[in-house]
Formats: C-alpha cells, sequence, structure tokens
C-alpha cells in the first residue's frame, strides 16, 4: 500500500470540509426549489427553510445514493491515476476547498450558479496539472458546456407556453371560478406527470421490495407507481377545489388557488434536488473514504456510505437555514415580480426541462433552467417586467463558474502537493 503524507490528514477534517461544501450548496442550489415560492408570496422565507431543509435531507439520505459516474469517472479519466491513487485524493481535497470557495462567493453576491458545473469546472482544473491535458475528459465537458446555452431556452419557452395558457384560459377568462375547478384536475395530472416520473420511482422501488419482504405481495413496480401517481392526482384535484367553493372570481383569490400548486411543485423539487445534486457534495468524499480503503482509485459505480450522505444531508439544510436567503431573494424577486401562477409555471417548466435532458443524457443545471423558466414568464408578462442588469449578474457569473473553479482547484491542488505532496 501506498504511503503518503496525505493520509495524515485526519478523514474528520476531511468530513468537515465536505460539510461545509455542502452549506455552500445548501445556500446557493435550493433558491432553484423555494425561490419563487417565496418570490409570489405562497409561502414565507422561514417556511421555506423549514420545508426545504427537511425534504432536501431526506431526499440526499434516502435517494442520495446514486451519484452520477459523471463526476468520479466522466470528467477525468481515473485510469491515468492508477498508479499514484494518493495524488487522486489530493485532487479531490483540492476539489472540495474550490467548489466550497466559489459558492461562498456567488452565494454572498446573490448570484445563483450551478455546483455540478463548479465541481466539473474543480476537477478538469487539478487533472489538468496533475497529469496533463489529456486527463480531462474534453468531449463531457464540452457537453455540459453546451447544455448551458440549451436549457434556459428550453425552460424559458416551456414556461412561456404554460403560462400563456393559464393567463388566457383562467386568469383573463370572464368566469374564473368556473375555469379553475374544470383546469385544476389537468394542472395536478400536467404536475404528477412531470414531477412524479422524478420522484415517484424513486418511492415505489423500495416500497416495491419493502411490500415483497413483509408480506410476499409481489406488486409490480410499474403498477405500484400508477397507483400512486393515480392517488396524487385525485388527492391533490380535491384538496385543491375546496377553497375554489369558497372564493369569488376575482384574479387574487385565483392566484390563492393556483399558490397551493406551487408549494406542492416546490416540495417536489426540493426532494427531487436533494436527491441529485448531493452528488456534488458527497462524490469527492465518497472517493477520499474510497482511495484511504483500498489505496486504488474507482474506475467505475461504487458505494456511497450512508454516513457520507448524512453528511452531505445535513450540510444542504444547514447552508440553506444559515446564508440561503440571499439567493432565494434574487431567484423570487430580482428578475421579474412574481405570482403563484408565474411561479407554478416557472418550476413545471424547470422539472421538464430536467427531466427531457435526464432521459437524453444530457446534464443539465436547475439553476440554469428557473432562471430561464422565470424569463420566459417575464418575456409573457412583458419585456419591460424583466430586470436585465440580475440577468446579467446571473450570466456572468455561470460564464465563469467553470473557469473559476478550475483555476481555483488547479491552484489549491499545486499548493496541497508542495505542503504535503
Amino acid at each position: 500500500m501506498e504511503i503518503s503524507p496525505i493520509n495524515l490528514i485526519p478523514l474528520w477534517f476531511v468530513c468537515l470540509l465536505a460539510f461545509y461544501v455542502a452549506c455552500t450548496l445548501g445556500a446557493n442550489d435550493v433558491a432553484n426549489s423555494m425561490g419563487t415560492s417565496v418570490g409570489s408570496k405562497a409561502i414565507t422565507l422561514r417556511q421555506a427553510i423549514i420545508i426545504a431543509g427537511v425534504l432536501e435531507f431526506f431526499g440526499a439520505v434516502l435517494f442520495g445514493g446514486r451519484v452520477s459516474e459523471t463526476l468520479a469517472t466522466g470528467v477525468v479519466k481515473p485510469e491515468e491515476f492508477i498508479r499514484s491513487p494518493q495524488l487522486f485524493q489530493l485532487g479531490m481535497i483540492a476539489v472540495l476547498v474550490s467548489t466550497g470557495l466559489w459558492l461562498q462567493i456567488a452565494t454572498r453576491k446573490g448570484l445563483p450558479v450551478a455546483s455540478s458545473h463548479a465541481v466539473v469546472g474543480a476537477i478538469s482544473g487539478f487533472s489538468a496539472v496533475a497529469v496533463g491535458w489529456t486527463a480531462v475528459a474534453w468531449k463531457t465537458v464540452g457537453l455540459i458546456s453546451l447544455a448551458w446555452l440549451i436549457t434556459p431556452l428550453i425552460s424559458a419557452a416551456i414556461a412561456a407556453l404554460l403560462y400563456s395558457l393559464i393567463k388566457y384560459w383562467i386568469l383573463e377568462h370572464p368566469h374564473p371560478q368556473q375555469q379553475i375547478l374544470e383546469w385544476t384536475p389537468w394542472l395536478s395530472c400536467a404536475m404528477i406527470a412531470v414531477f412524479g416520473t422524478l420522484v415517484v420511482p424513486e418511492i415505489s422501488q423500495p416500497l416495491a421490495s419493502w411490500m415483497k419482504s413483509q408480506w410476499g405481495l409481489n406488486f409490480p413496480t410499474h403498477d405500484l407507481t400508477i397507483a400512486i401517481a393515480g392517488l396524487a392526482v385525485v388527492g391533490l384535484t380535491w384538496f385543491s377545489w375546496q377553497p375554489t367553493f369558497r372564493s369569488g372570481d376575482s384574479k387574487s383569490s385565483i392566484e390563492k388557488q393556483l399558490a397551493q400548486f406551487q408549494v406542492f411543485s416546490a416540495c417536489f423539487v426540493a426532494f427531487a434536488h436533494g436527491s441529485n445534486d448531493v452528488g456534488n457534495t458527497v462524490a469527492p468524499l465518497a472517493i477520499i473514504v474510497y482511495i484511504r480503503q483500498t489505496a486504488s482509485v474507482p474506475l467505475g459505480e461504487f458505494h456511497i456510505p450512508l454516513w457520507v450522505l448524512v453528511i452531505g444531508g445535513a450540510g444542504i439544510a444547514t447552508g440553506l437555514a444559515v446564508w440561503g436567503q440571499k439567493v432565494i431573494s434574487t431567484v423570487g424577486e430580482n428578475i421579474i415580480t412574481l405570482t403563484p401562477s408565474a411561479g407554478f409555471s416557472a418550476e413545471l417548466a424547470t422539472a421538464t426541462t430536467v427531466l427531457i435532458a435526464s432521459n437524453l443524457g444530457i446534464p443539465v443545471s436547475t439553476s440554469h433552467a428557473l432562471v430561464g423558466g422565470v424569463v420566459g414568464v417575464g418575456i409573457v408578462q412583458g419585456w419591460k417586467s424583466i430586470k436585465f442588469g440580475t440577468v446579467g449578474n446571473i450570466a456572468l457569473a455561470w460564464l465563469i463558474t467553470v473557469p473559476t473553479a478550475a483555476f481555483l482547484a488547479a491552484t489549491g491542488f499545486l499548493l496541497l502537493r508542495y505542503f504535503i505532496g
């Protein structure tokens, strides 16, 4: 087994570093799920922090084990580090430092950036200086860069279409109360169809396994998925119908109806975000743990220990509570003036875009999709409603995320190798 001074860095310190990175991720990325709900006044900031904190944590712990291989074996060619696994471990520590630092800077400025892009940039940066440019899988990096351009455009188009339909058929209709009664089941189906595809299979698969082990029931997973989705549509429709019978035809009362859809959609996004994006935090830590246990570099999928997921989930929830207000305010209040109908349209467009990209195997950012969705709604409301200064600052932050993270990771790696390696 290779002996290196890097092993003198205690594991608890590396875990503390990963917890810090998870905090910065929670402070920045959770605006994707709760920013529009707070901006439209569907829920308060305190409610958003509590709801998102709980759902992000359980999403990360229960379903965050499927960390993408891309972070460990897609961006970098791990076979380049077979003879020097400790060098790979040192690089992952640099990735944690640089990612946390950049997310902290962006959060202090109130700018929503993509944590996945920061991690990709950091891994590319340290790999290039550790082994050479050939160690970086430039095809993967190029695909991610292309997704930056496409994601906001697709999300903006879907959000603009959805908001236009809601505006024409419900908000501006002579009898909006009657219209929302007719449209509620269809809105319920649309939301469950999109968010359910992301979340329901994650629930139905372990539930089917549990039913088989406990009661001997061999319930097909796809049937269970359909049953859960069907019950969800019926329940959401009935729940949303209740205030309609007591409300008037005013636009504000109809917006209160649509606020319920927005809150539910925000909860789905928070849960899905915790299960997906926790990998940006725990993947480097899991790689470090793997190398310390096996003295080798992971060349494919590897098991993520539960305690590593707990660190990531707890950090996301903590970061949201301590630092999350600025980014939530940027997304929810500083791009356009949001109403529940507008916020719901942006969130559903975001989830649809991410789902389409996932099925095509294209890595995308929920931050990019959500901002694109909000801008799409703003286009329907009128170009003057969009605060282009904020949008420009966000776009600039997106543009410099990968090169900045790469530079920070490369510099950090060289310093660590000089003093430790």
